[in-house]
This record gives structure tokens, sequence and C-alpha cells, in this order.
């Protein structure tokens, strides 16, 4: 075969059901990861129904136009289960009864203490000409197929059953004619919208030599440059190229940039208080416990969560965290006053170094002309100090809540950034 650049590779995504509303294919994405490991790009995915005619008609694009062939799921004992009867069609090839496939699905029942159903039998029959990928967490083989300078891979659709098989019986054969590589940084930033992390980056875009893609994303309240090179051979080269630009990348964004290794927010202020020592107690309550989910999704959080607060009412603010009902009389439930209050007093309540808050409009209900929906106060207390900002995010309920969560932990981020270790 020829080298990487020329393996030109497809994905089929086998199933009805993913061409709904209701589910959603996932497996291709740890796919395309790993083939880029090999510095094997994707030129093309789809999804297909489980109609036989379909998946002749996509494998027979499919070899017009590429060199790597994957095909995942529809390999089930089930009557729409066509994939294996498809792809042999495609390529001319006949079904072929294998004994050795029959004695492992059968023993698979027997150590169930039951009896191979009939329906099995038909995921007995493989591909004239194919290896057999055995799998251990299922009934149905995996298949790989040479046909001239073409590979097909045959791959069952449940995740605990194709990533193992990936792993063991396709990784390998693919790294046997394929020693390519990829390389990606991830930066993610937050504090500052997609047009001005645009303004600052542009310079940027010049320098890049051409092996190098950049790409971004942008969702609220959340931003992410990628880059990456493939290349075969001594990655070390590209190495440097991808150092150099990304630190260009930080110069030009700052402390913005809170990850540069893929970490989400909570995953990187989590860092940061264990480093440094420090604990935390948050009070919520337009994000309604939200803020501390996120906390403690984090494995070892313990270590540096104290406890949360979601004081929803006015009256649970003054009887949990102390706040006077004459302060949220005066200035309003969703105020500046009123989220230091939160954050002194669930600092003071759980005995932590760092108290945060977070008072705001959700929506989509509840607005006023003076405080729209959107507008969040989030509030930071520490031994020495205090910090309230005032925010107005856009969005739906549960967008307005990833914001106000994620602008608090950056005002914590900050915080921490400034302490010396």
């Amino acid at each position: 075969m020829k080298r990487t650049a020329d393996l030109k590779t497809e994905i089929l995504v086998v199933g009805t059901e993913l061409l709904t509303p209701y589910f959603q294919d996932t497996n291709s994405f740890f796919i395309i990861e790993r083939l880029n490991d090999l510095g094997i790009g994707v030129a093309f995915k789809t999804i297909v129904t489980d109609n036989r005619e379909d998946l002749v008609g996509c494998f027979r694009t499919a070899m017009k136009r590429s060199r790597l062939i994957i095909a995942m799921g529809g390999l089930g004992p089930t009557e729409d289960d066509r994939t294996r009867e498809a792809a042999a069609e495609a390529l001319g090839r006949k079904l072929v009864f294998d004994e050795t496939v029959s004695r492992s699905i059968r023993e698979r029942f027997r150590r169930r203490g039951v009896s191979m159903s009939s329906s099995n039998r038909k995921q007995c029959y493989v591909i004239g000409g194919a290896e057999v990928l055995t799998n251990p967490n299922g009934t149905a083989p995996g298949l790989w197929i040479a046909s001239g300078s073409r590979r097909f891979i045959l791959l069952p659709g449940p995740p605990h059953e194709l990533k193992p098989m990936f792993e063991k019986d396709v990784w390998p054969r693919l790294r046997a004619i394929r020693s390519g590589f990829t390389l990606r940084r991830v930066l993610k930033i937050t504090g500052m919208p997609e047009s001005l992390m645009e303004n600052r980056i542009r310079a940027v875009y010049a320098k890049l030599p051409p092996e190098v893609n950049i790409t971004t994303l942008a969702s609220p309240g959340d931003l992410q440059i990628r880059l990456a090179v493939s290349g075969v051979g001594d990655p070390a080269s590209s190495e440097a190229v991808l150092g150099t630009i990304e630190k260009l990348l930080l110069k030009k964004l700052g402390e913005n940039v809170y990850s540069r290794t893929g970490e989400t927010m909570e995953e990187a202020v989590g860092a940061l208080l264990r480093s440094r020592g420090r604990t935390l107690a948050c009070a919520e309550s337009c994000t309604g416990g939200f803020l501390s989910h996120r906390l403690t999704n984090i494995p070892g959080s313990s270590s540096y969560f104290l406890e949360g607060v979601v004081s929803y009412g006015n009256k649970s603010k003054n009887r949990l965290l102390g706040v006077p009902l004459s302060l949220i009389r005066e200035h309003g439930a969703v105020s500046g006053p009123v989220a230091e209050a939160m954050a002194l007093g669930v600092m003071r309540r759980s005995g932590s170094d760092y108290g945060l808050s977070i008072t705001g409009i959700a929506g989509p209900d509840g607005g006023t002309e003076a405080k729209p929906v959107g507008l969040v106060f989030t509030g930071l207390a520490w031994r020495t100090g205090l910090s309230v900002e005032k925010n107005v995010f856009f969005g739906r309920r549960e967008i307005v809540k990833f914001q106000s969560t994620q602008k608090a932990l950056d005002m914590l981020r900050r915080r921490l950034m400034e302490e010396e270790i």
C-alpha cells in the first residue's frame, strides 16, 4: 500500500436508528481519533440505513473513491443486520460458513447455560477470503478483507465490542502498514468573545506552515483552538513546529487560556486548588447546584471542595448563608451586594479559603427591563478580599446556567493564579 497521505479513508456507520433524533453515533469519533494517531485522515463518513440496497450502494461508492473502508454496525443476528451480506455483494464474494466462529458462539452461550439460538447461525457466515476478528465481548465477529490495494474492515456496533476489537486486532494491522503520526495541541479559552479571540490570533495564521491545521471552535463561555500536524517518520521536527505556534498563541491570548492539555475548567480549577492547598465552598441560586455538580465530577475533589449550598429562595439565603433580608429588600436577590454576601456567608459557614456565589435570572421568565433574563452576578470571597462581577448571558436556560458556572470558576482560577505557590 502507498504512503499515509494516499490512503484515502472512509467510514460507514450502519443503523437506521442513527438517522433519527433519538440515537447518536459515537463510535466514529473513537475510530477517527485512533486513525489520526497513525497519521490517517478520514475523507468521508456516511451514516446509512439497514436497507440492503442502500448498504450495497454505499460500499460500491466507497470502493470507487477510498482505499481503506471501515464499516461499523449491522453484524448482529437479526433480520435487519445486513452489513456482512451487503459487503459481500459489493465485493462480488460469497458468504462461507465458518465452523470456528460457530464453535465460539456456541461456547459463549454454553457458559451462560443456554443453547445458541438459530438466529445466531447467520453470524457464522464470513465473507470469502476474509480474516476473522474474534469478539470476546459479543457474538458478532469482525472481518478484515484485502481486495487488491483496498482494505475493508467490518466491526460490530456496540462500543464495548467495537473498541476492544479495534485495539486488539485492527490497530496492529494498520500500524504494520502505516508508521505515520498526528500531533495535536488544544488550547481552551474563556473570558472573551470569539471575535476578539480571532482578532488577536489573526497574525498567527500567516506564520502557519502548510502542514499545520488550525481549527477554532466556539460555544457559549468556552472557545477552543485546535492545532494538528500529520506526517511519517520522526515527529520531532513537527513537535517543535507545534510548540512554536502554541507559544505565539499563548502570547496573544494570555490568561484567557485556561487549558493547554484539553482539561475542563473544573479540572483546571481543581488542580490549582490542590496544588496551592486551598479549599472551596459554593453558594448557588439560579444554577441550582450545577456549579457544585461540575466540581464534584472530578475524582479527588473532596480534598478541596468542602460544601455547596443551594439557596434558591430569599429565606434560605438568610437562614443558610446569613444574607440580611434587609439587603435583599434594598437591592433585590439578583444583585452585586447579595452575591457578595452569599460568597462571604458560605466561606464563613464552611471555613473554606474561598467562597463562590451565583445569583441571577436564568429565564425564560422572570426578567424585567431593569433586570433582564440572563443577568447574573458572580461573587468570590477569600480571606483578605471580595469581588463581584455583573454578567449578561444570552441563550436558553441551560446555556445561561453553564455560562454562569464557567464565569464563577474562571474568577476563582484567575485569583488562584495570582497566588504564590
